[in-house]
């Protein structure tokens, strides 16, 4: 496997090797020296470097290498790549950034016609702690901690911020991987999976590549109870043409992370400081109980306290409800006038704060609900020696195997010998008061439920319909027989050209009657619905309005109960294949940009729970006396969205059904629109 050779490496050879003092070939020298493989020279300038004997050129090496660095500028590249593919070179990092879409196709192409891995272009390269490899052109710290911590940036800048941040972890594998020419995160995670020392994957990407690999690797992960923390960057729309025109790929959308994640158990963090908090929460090796849920947090000030409280209602991190015991055996621990709660202010008169702060911490960690316990101080130089509440977390954390933790406010302020005292006993060190809250709730919310990852597919069903998206004509009432085949209910309808046949129609369906263009996408935006039309006469006078203004083609639906109105549909995304979206509905959608977003498949447990999500979900269960909507039929709808996007998503760009009018006798589409793939992929 030409990953596991690059990743390994036992040979390597260093292209562009140079004794200039400060150079790029310097620095190459002096890392690959820190490492565990054989180091060959090339460089024709030189015979020898520093006593290390330099050839001219891969061809005249001594050895096929297992490694090639190439630190070679853009116009040497692809000759280079050829020539350690001639040489039969495993493998290659590449540290210059392959500007242009027609030298990347080409250092690709020729790398994997020669079966070779590439770390990078634009990357910093990689360490494997486990061997002691260091394929690196740039200078890090060395000996890089040690620990279970396997990294995979994007970013190079990142991987040397996470490298030299000097937390409460260390690494089995660095790797910046920059625009991922040849191998992906995918490969690297397969690798990873692989080590058993390996106790939590990090990565920080732009650009999901080899999604359905990856989407696979991490389940895998998630089933053997490995954390993996991604920092996904770029969603947003600036963002995203930042990625563009940096790497020259397509960066994911929040959307399609955020379903991405939840589907694979994964823990999706906003920044670094978010990502270094969790890595460093997790990997102290502490895991909640079984049946527990939600923070609990002490705190030496009430102003932070509710700034903690402040920052966990932004967050979504929920505070654990005390159990009547808890609460008995804090209150006999505080001073006069504080209230036992959660969170929990404890500073009073300050006397025994070692006992008193320990003795509530542990109350809170034996409390039957509380996932996860902090000590919420600023952790900050004590000028008079004082260390009681490093003492007392310690004290504390000798006693139990549940999760505890320091969270500190401002990570510039913390006194770093304390910060290092506990660290060093297993007590990991939150650095700022939002990231660091987060983190506690990702923990709080560990491990990750997974739905199944595949489901029966209809195979008569799904070819009928591959053949139909082939064909044009894809009407309102055509896609409700779509929808209908996947059991969603729809309401009946007829389609018509004149006024004869609408009149026709209307008495098919019964009247009332809805009447609909067929002449625009969003109908209501241009005048193209009328509703409850209850009489020949007022339909006959409806379509003629319309068939002026629109055209003739138009819909005669059926009405349907009021109720609740919900978008639901399938929208295929360029990153992470067909998403199944629902969302707060009718003319309103885009406005109130009310959604969640799943990937399928979703069982009808997960479309309540996505239902449930909104903020508008309030109105299903029944709004100021309304009654409320038979949620089953709505999620049973969801979920003939997903079985349609599993079966037919490769080959539609959208499906929608807006409004899903939900109401106490069930759930109907009145509207749909179909938009055929244009180019599907095959089978």
């Amino acid at each position: 496997m030409s990953v596991a050779a690059m990743l390994g490496a036992r040979s390597v050879a260093l292209v562009g090797a140079s004794p200039r003092p400060g150079s790029f070939g310097e620095r190459m020298i002096v890392e690959a020296r820190r490492s565990s493989a054989r180091l060959h020279l090339v460089n024709p300038r030189y015979d020898s470097i520093d006593g290390i004997p330099c050839v001219s050129s891969l061809a005249a090496l001594d050895e096929p290498v297992d490694l090639v660095l190439l630190g070679v500028p853009d116009t040497a590249l692809l000759d280079q790549v050829k020539a350690a593919a001639a040489a039969a070179a495993r493998s290659a990092v590449i540290f210059g950034s392959a500007h242009g879409a027609q030298l990347r196709q080409a250092v690709a192409a020729t790398a994997t016609e020669a079966g070779m891995a590439v770390c990078g272009g634009g990357c910093m390269g990689f360490v494997n702690n486990a061997t002691g490899l260091r394929a690196l052109g740039y200078l890090e710290p060395d000996p890089l901690p040690a620990g279970g911590v396997s990294l995979v940036t994007h970013s190079g800048s990142a991987f040397s911020t996470i490298l030299r941040a000097r937390r409460g972890f260390g690494f089995r594998l660095a790797v910046s991987s920059g625009q991922e020419l040849v191998t992906t995160t995918a490969d690297y995670v397969d690798y990873i999976l692989d080590d058993p020392q390996t106790s939590l994957i990090a990565l920080l990407l732009e650009t999901p590549r080899a999604v359905g690999r990856l989407r696979a690797n991490l389940r895998r992960a998630a089933e053997r109870d490995i954390p993996v923390v991604i920092l996904p960057v770029g969603h947003s729309p600036r963002g995203r043409a930042m990625v563009a025109a940096h790497s020259g790929a397509l960066a994911g959308d929040a959307a399609g992370w955020q379903a991405f994640c939840a589907d694979t158990g994964a823990i999706r963090v906003g920044d670094i400081a978010e990502f270094a908090d969790t890595i460093e929460l997790f990997e102290a090796g502490r895991r909640p109980r079984p049946g527990t849920r939600g923070i609990a947090t002490v705190h030496d000030s009430g102003a932070e306290r509710a700034l903690g409280v402040d920052l966990a209602h932004d967050v979504g991190v929920d505070f654990t409800d005390l159990a009547a015991p808890t609460l008995t055996a804090i209150s006999e621990l505080l001073d006069e006038g504080l209230e036992a709660t959660n969170p929990l202010d404890v500073w009073g008169t300050g006397a025994d704060t070692r006992a008193l702060f320990g003795g509530c911490l542990q109350a809170m960690i034996d409390d039957p609900g509380v996932a996860v316990t902090a000590l919420a101080i600023d952790l900050v130089t004590e000028y008079d020696g004082d260390t009681a509440y490093a003492d007392a977390v310690l004290d504390v954390a000798a006693g139990t195997s549940a999760p505890l933790a320091v969270l500190a406010s401002v990570g510039s302020a913390i006194d770093r010998p304390t910060a290092e005292r506990l660290r060093s006993n297993g007590i990991p060190v939150l650095e700022n008061a939002r990231s660091g809250i987060a983190a506690l709730g990702h923990l709080a919310t560990w491990p990750p439920t997974l739905l199944p990852a595949e489901v029966a597919v209809d195979v008569e069903r799904r070819d009928r319909w591959r053949a139909r998206l082939a064909q044009p004509g894809w009407d309102a009432p055509t896609a409700f027989e779509l929808l209908a085949d996947y059991g969603i209910a729809v309401a009946r309808s007829r389609v018509a050209q004149d006024i004869d046949g609408a009149l026709a129609a209307a008495e098919a369906v019964g009247y009332p009657v809805a009447l609909k263009t067929l002449g625009a996408a969003h109908k209501s935006d241009v005048g193209g619905v009328v509703l409850n039309l209850g009489t020949p006469e007022a339909l006959h006078q409806a379509y003629l309005r319309m068939a002026e203004a629109l055209g003739p083609g138009v819909s005669i639906d059926a009405m349907v109960p009021a109720g609740v109105e919900i978008s639901v549909g399938v929208v295929r995304d360029a990153n992470f294949g067909p998403l199944v979206i629902v969302a707060a509905g009718g003319t309103l959608v885009e406005l109130l940009a009310d959604r969640a977003v799943a990937l399928p498949p979703v069982t009808r447990e997960s479309a309540t729970a996505l239902l449930g999500s909104l903020r508008t979900a309030a109105l299903l269960a029944g709004w100021r006396g309304a009654p409320p909507v038979d949620i089953d039929a709505l999620a049973d709808a969801v979920v003939g969205f997903s079985r349609l996007a599993i079966e037919l998503g490769e080959h539609l760009d959208a499906v929608e059904a807006n409004p899903v009018i939900a109401s106490p006798s069930g759930a109907v589409a009145v509207d749909a629109l179909v938009v055929p793939r244009s180019s599907p992929r095959p089978g």
